[in-house]
């Protein structure tokens, strides 16, 4: 059996502590880096930034739209990254926002999480809104596979608020979706794991309550649901505040951070990383009360 997502998380956090950093090639932190907005731009960009992640951070997540746009070579620059990321102790999170019924979610998962995937990678963010129970065939295959899927359960666009926050017989779609992975981590997670193998997709900036989610900030003893935040950084989310934002809930939570430090350059851009992993450290091991 192979060892689980969730082990594989609990080992990156102990030997590079909880910061990850996104891959976004966009076209505008291309030109800030002097390269060209094609796929050779592409790939220098891709190629420097995982350099500078190594060794420094445990987790990377490259965000696919900005291969796909350049088309089908773009996708071989991911799958270039992929295997490179492969061969570190990174653990990569691909974020595609996959999401589909039947066969066509089958071919996504053969196209990121299976065995013979062009895309290697630990995780997928997935989307939940064609029914979450649709994700759980596959949620299987993931933990035999010691992969992982990161639901979308509340996240920072304001577009989103109203379906996340719509109410079922009391209960948020963000806390059922919520509820939902915390079982499945519950019964699939081997004995004494500390963190499940199926997260959540929170975004540091909201309002948690507002989403049903105030009970994140208790956190979970064992088999805890893993939150991927974006909205540090450049959104305007503090990693020094990470314990204000998730509570007790804080030592589960994959803090992800992408134009702050992709915006140092290819020279600047592994002091930016070890200065936001110092800022995070700092928010963890700060008391919080309230």
């Amino acid at each position: 059996m192979p060892t689980s997502f969730g082990a594989k998380l609990a080992k990156a956090f102990d030997s590079y502590g909880q910061l990850c950093v996104g891959i976004d090639p966009h076209a505008a932190l291309l030109s800030d880096w002097g390269l060209t907005d094609d796929v050779n731009g592409l790939r220098e960009f891709a190629m420097r930034a995982l350099d500078a992640a190594v060794g420094r951070v445990g987790i990377i997540k490259p965000q696919v739209s900005f291969f796909e746009r350049h088309g089908s070579a773009g996708f071989a620059v991911l799958e270039e990254l992929a295997q490179k990321a492969s061969e570190t102790d990174l653990l990569v999170i691909m974020d595609a926002k996959r999401g589909d019924i039947g066969t066509t979610m089958d071919a996504y998962f053969d196209a990121w999480l299976g065995r013979t995937a062009p895309f290697v990678c630990d995780a997928l963010t997935v989307s939940p809104y064609l029914g979450f129970d649709s994700l759980l065939p596959l949620m299987s295959e993931c933990a035999e596979r010691g992969k992982s899927m990161i639901v979308l359960s509340a996240t920072s666009n304001p577009e989103g608020a109203a379906l996340q926050k719509a109410s079922i017989g009391g209960i948020t779609v963000s806390k059922q979706i919520w509820d939902g992975l915390a079982k499945i981590n519950r019964v699939t997670a081997g004995p004494g794991e500390q963190y499940g193998s199926f997260g959540a997709v929170i975004g540091a900036t909201l309002n948690l309550p507002a989403f049903g989610l105030g009970e994140v900030q208790v956190g979970q003893a064992t088999a805890a649901t893993p939150i991927l935040s974006p909205g540090f950084g450049a959104q305007g989310a503090e990693l020094r505040d990470i314990k204000r934002l998730f509570g007790e809930g804080a030592g589960q939570v994959i803090a992800s951070v992408s134009r702050s430090v992709l915006r140092a350059g290819a020279t600047g851009m592994p002091k930016a990383i070890e200065a936001a992993s110092a800022e995070l450290a700092l928010g963890l091991s700060t008391e919080f009360a309230g």
